[in-house]
């Protein structure tokens, strides 16, 4: 029987490393901080010290010859684009998500296609059996049949098998149900998320393979979350959109092979998740252009940019205090806006009801939407349509002023090309394009405008 590793407790507050696990910390007084580290043993420093000892040499940057690294397409162009290329042999991927968004659905289907390619996958389960994997991968319009599944937590084993089959692309569903016997924790716990993800890193950096971490993300959002192993891996992939809609949104927030910030859109049908070549048209579909409360803005997805309708709604207040609800932009964003609105363009809200809503499950982190959010709200409370083919971009300071924002040739000409004629935009932008541009330098001037 293998001996496990001696083990401490660290605080992950100060650091205060502990014998044994106490629900408060010695060293700082907080509470439930304490997490497990394997300490290695004599023979194991002593191992390390003789393996260093024959490591390569420091190489100046100037005699290497960088080389762009080899991607594997899965055929799904959106999810192929928010990697930069494809998936890297050797890197470690996160796909953090809400329970029951898709992301099992998606990867199934991209090792499917891999599978297809040439390139033999291991679809590790850890919280589904076989025959549920078999059932998701039969409403597939992919043939997942090549694909070997791993009904398996035990990461020891996901290992060993994954070195015995050869795998070339792992997926590990999830990482917050995998544990290594080596630790004593419970499966998702802290210690054990970092101890797996660390082992699985080395692992892929070690076989070339490229490895595919599954992450919940939780309530809270932090602990035993994605966000507990950003700093781990290379990239870090974001599935979002309503469970109820149509559409999810795959965010990229870190890559070490590619751009961040960039945006894959996808459909979620009958036969699994289909790549939206077109997602402002998409975001665009069903729009009523003759209702009060609309107001479209473009963004700028990495290198892509994306339309969006904005939709405000201002009604009497039936309570005591008026209820502020944002879907898809951040509270605190227009709380900031409603407050701008009513001091520096004379437009009342504090018996109002106000609710915005970002349409497609988007989530709006620009700030050059904010001129559309004002344009939808001054619609709603004047009850008066905004121009149905126009365009609101800029940011908008505690003055009231409009400011000038990035990319706007590439915002203006994704507009021109759906069809949009005119565009509000900061009179100090100074750009040239085909469409009509409206000046804006002051949120009373977008009132007024808007008001006539």
């Amino acid at each position: 029987m293998a001996r496990k590793a001696r083990s401490v407790y660290r605080c992950a507050e100060c650091g205060t490393e502990h014998p044994k696990w106490a629900g408060r910390c010695d060293g700082c007084g907080s509470w439930n901080t304490l997490v497990e580290e394997v300490v290695a043993s004599a023979a194991g420093r002593a191992a390390r010290r003789a393996a260093a000892a024959g490591t390569v040499s420091p190489v100046a940057l100037s005699d290497i010859v960088a080389r762009g690294p080899a991607r594997w397409s899965t055929g799904l162009d959106e999810f192929d684009f928010v990697l930069g290329g494809g998936v890297v042999p050797g890197s470690v991927l996160l796909v953090g998500g809400e329970p029951g968004i898709g992301k099992s659905t998606l990867l199934l289907q991209c090792v499917a296609r891999l599978e297809a390619a040439g390139v033999p996958a291991l679809y590790v389960s850890g919280e589904e059996s076989a025959e549920q994997v078999r059932l998701r991968a039969d409403r597939l319009e992919e043939d997942a049949g090549p694909v070997r599944v791993l009904p398996e937590v035990r990461l020891e084993a996901i290992t060993a098998q994954a070195e015995l089959t050869e795998a070339r692309v792992i997926v590990v569903d999830s990482i917050q149900t995998t544990y290594t016997e080596e630790l004593e924790g419970a499966p998702g716990n802290v210690g054990q998320l970092r101890e797996c993800a660390a082992r699985l890193m080395r692992f892929a950096k070690q076989s070339g393979a490229a490895v595919v971490l599954v992450g919940h993300v939780t309530r809270g959002g932090i602990i035993a979350g994605p966000k507990t192993l950003e700093h781990v891996v290379d990239t870090v992939l974001y599935f979002e959109g309503e469970a109820s809609g149509d559409f999810r949104v795959l965010r990229a927030v870190k890559n070490r092979f590619g751009s961040v910030d960039e945006l894959g859109v996808f459909e979620m049908t009958a036969r699994g998740l289909r790549p939206v070549a077109n997602p402002s048209a998409a975001f665009l579909a069903g729009r009523a252009t003759d209702t009060s409360g609309s107001a479209v803005t473009a963004l700028m997805e990495g290198t892509r940019p994306v339309l969006i309708e904005i939709q405000a709604l201002a009604a009497k207040s039936g309570y005591g205090t008026p209820q502020r609800v944002a879907t898809g932009l951040d509270g605190r964003r227009l709380a900031v806006l409603l407050a701008v609105l009513e001091r520096r363009a004379g437009l009342s809200f504090h018996d109002l009801d106000v609710f915005v809503n970002v349409t497609g499950g988007v989530r709006v982190i620009d700030p050059a939407s904010d001129l559309a959010v004002a344009a939808a709200l001054c619609s709603s409370v004047q009850d008066r349509p905004a121009p149905p083919h126009a365009l609101f971009l800029g940011e908008i300071g505690l003055g009231g002023e409009v400011r000038p924002v990035g990319g706007v040739e590439r915002r203006l000409a994704e507009a021109e090309r759906l069809g949009f004629r005119t565009a509000f935009i900061s009179a100090r932008a100074g750009v040239s394009t085909a469409l009509a541009t409206v000046p804006i330098d002051h949120v009373s001037q977008l009132a007024g405008r808007l008001a006539a």
